[in-house]
């Protein structure tokens, strides 16, 4: 309130003495320090150790030049204009989010975020945090808690040996998805793959449910993701509200879900094969605390969303950068052909045998995560004043990962715009400088699920299918994840039968 009052009397004596185009520039002047009068005053000797940066304009701060950059069609733009104004620091103060924040964009900086639990934590804007849940990993849970849950919940969808229970089951829904996608003329590509990785994820998590209830969640998941990064404005019109209006539907359809399965457990006897909601039922702490139905039903909203979204997306990139570079699609087609060719005469499916083998494929995933970086950036927030680089990150400041600027650096990866598998040969990525699912304690426990997914998918189609794009210079939108505007409308042809 002191320093709010003190920008206005300000203003008002600057009016009064000055004139004209002066006046103008004077008034921009002070509505640029409003931020540092909120923030940075407060901070005393430690404001002049800060990065460098730019807090933007009052409350909103640098939020218009980032959307701005991301409408556009250089994102890149927007960490560029830091670089260009403010040198190669590798760490930047801004206000985004609503919030006084560093932005972190080289490896060991990132690396140093993403890693030290002791001095971060996560940082999520707080609509983030009310859509996907606040007893969810990215809420408001201790540490020690969030690593009971991910113990937990990992295990089913992270380690190829247990993913080798699922390979089955993924095979089957991709070979009958291409199959009648091939057979339907004009499809979108996006959307067809975003529902079978839902589908899967599904499937590993509530394997018993209903086709209607599997087809429900996926309807409300397409409204919920699209405001999970966008400015929280709740009304009508705006993606924050109807992602909030899907988040109640989610809750009250996983409500249900929860109550069946309890009564389910009181009514008939433990049964050998579970899945990830038996688990959650199932769970108790060392003081035997169970979850309570708010916690379960948070943890599968997180895992629901993340489970499909990221894989959808990085197999539709995948498809069409090979479909665009024919010498390695053929390279990639002739590694699976040979691998079909030395599977036993009576193997009708793949196993984790053949995934291993898919050595120049696996590349070829790898490439595509980092060309795409389908997720920017993560939240972190500073539990205590932390010197990073000789700069002062202040206790409870947000800190942004920005893995862009990490996957996009000429000195890591030469050429980066460019998209080469084959920078991948025998290269070992130097922590902090491969970054697609975090790192450290909180590095996507669904990484693994997702890569065998992309993989398995790739596998079939490569062997039998091409794609025609009907818009191949459709416009990109790169939020809240990069995808053509369209959805990848196009036709899926089958070209031979193995």
């Amino acid at each position: 309130m002191e320093y709010g009052l003190s920008w206005v009397v300000g203003v008002v004596v600057f009016v009064g003495i000055c004139g004209g185009g002066v006046v103008v520039a004077g008034l921009k002047w002070l509505l640029r320090s409003v931020n540092w009068w909120l923030y940075e005053a407060k901070l005393g000797e430690k404001r002049y150790s800060l990065p460098p940066g730019d807090m933007g304009w009052p409350f909103i701060g640098v939020m218009w030049s980032f959307l701005r950059a991301f409408k556009s069609d250089d994102p890149d733009s927007f960490i560029s204009s830091f670089v260009t104004r403010f040198g190669r620091t590798g760490l930047y103060k801004a206000v985004m989010f609503g919030n006084p924040s560093i932005i972190v964009t080289t490896p060991e900086t990132c690396k140093r975020v993403l890693t030290d639990d002791e001095y971060f934590k996560p940082g999520w804007p707080t609509s983030t945090i009310e859509l996907v849940g606040k007893k969810s990993f990215i809420g408001d849970i201790t540490f020690e808690e969030h690593k009971r849950l991910r113990k937990l919940t990992a295990a089913p969808v992270n380690g190829h040996e247990s993913l080798s229970i699922y390979m089955r089951y993924i095979e089957e829904n991709v070979k009958s998805n291409l199959e009648e996608w091939s057979g339907m003329g004009q499809i979108e590509f996006l959307t067809k793959l975003r529902k079978l990785t839902f589908r899967i994820i599904t499937y590993i998590f509530l394997s018993a449910e209903s086709e209607l209830v599997i087809e429900d969640m996926e309807r409300e998941y397409t409204a919920f993701n699209y405001g999970v990064r966008a400015m929280a404005i709740n009304l009508p019109g705006f993606a924050y509200h109807k992602a909030l209006k899907a988040r109640k539907k989610l809750v009250a359809i996983l409500q249900s879900v929860v109550q069946k399965r309890r009564q389910r457990r009181k009514n008939d006897p433990p049964t050998l094969k579970k899945d990830m909601m038996d688990a959650l039922l199932a769970v108790k702490d060392e003081n035997g605390r169970s979850l309570d139905d708010e916690e379960i039903i948070d943890i599968l909203i997180m895992y629901l969303n993340a489970g499909h979204e990221s894989s959808g997306h990085v197999t539709m990139w995948a498809t069409l950068l090979l479909q665009d570079h024919q010498e390695m699609f053929q390279r990639a087609k002739a590694e699976q052909e040979a691998i079909v060719k030395n599977m036993p005469s009576t193997q009708k499916w793949l196993t984790l045998n053949e995934y291993r083998q898919m050595e120049y494929l696996s590349k070829v995933i790898d490439e595509t995560l980092r060309v795409v970086s389908f997720s920017l950036m993560v939240f972190r927030e500073a539990k205590a004043d932390v010197n990073i680089c000789g700069y002062t990150i202040p206790k409870g400041w947000k800190v942004l990962v920005w893995f862009r600027g990490v996957h996009f650096d000429p000195k890591i990866y030469p050429d980066p715009m460019v998209f080469n598998p084959s920078r991948w040969d025998g290269l070992t990525p130097k922590a902090g400088t491969f970054l697609p699912f975090g790192a450290g304690s909180r590095l996507c426990p669904g990484n693994d699920l997702a890569k065998l997914e992309i993989a398995i998918f790739l596998h079939h189609f490569l062997l039998n299918y091409e794609f025609e794009r009907l818009n191949p210079g459709c416009p990109i939108m790169h939020l809240p994840h990069p995808r053509p505007v369209d959805n990848c409308l196009g036709r899926i042809r089958r070209v031979s039968h193995l």
